[in-house]
């Protein structure tokens, strides 16, 4: 099975921001590889196949931040939480 490719856009205000994100991104296990960018206001990663999108939306969100749109592997999804 391919990796997944999966894109966030998130409000982030502050280094402190994107931080976080980043800091979250680093310990989820199946993460690839990540990038998030302050200018842009994305979290673009790249994911072992076993790694749902859903997983990786509730890890950004219990940052605090809010994500206003998502992707996985180039369609667009929903970002209402799901509860676990």
């Amino acid at each position: 099975m391919a990796e997944h490719n999966y894109k966030f856009d998130v409000t982030m205000s502050c280094g402190g921001c994107s931080g976080a994100v980043t800091r979250v991104l680093t310990k989820l296990e199946g993460v690839k590889s990540f990038d998030v960018s302050l200018d842009t206001q994305t979290a673009t990663v790249v994911a072992a196949p076993e790694l749902t999108y859903e997983k990786v939306l509730q890890t950004i969100q219990k940052t605090g931040k809010k994500v206003t749109a998502g992707e996985a592997d180039g369609e667009k999804k929903s970002v209402e939480l799901i509860a676990e």
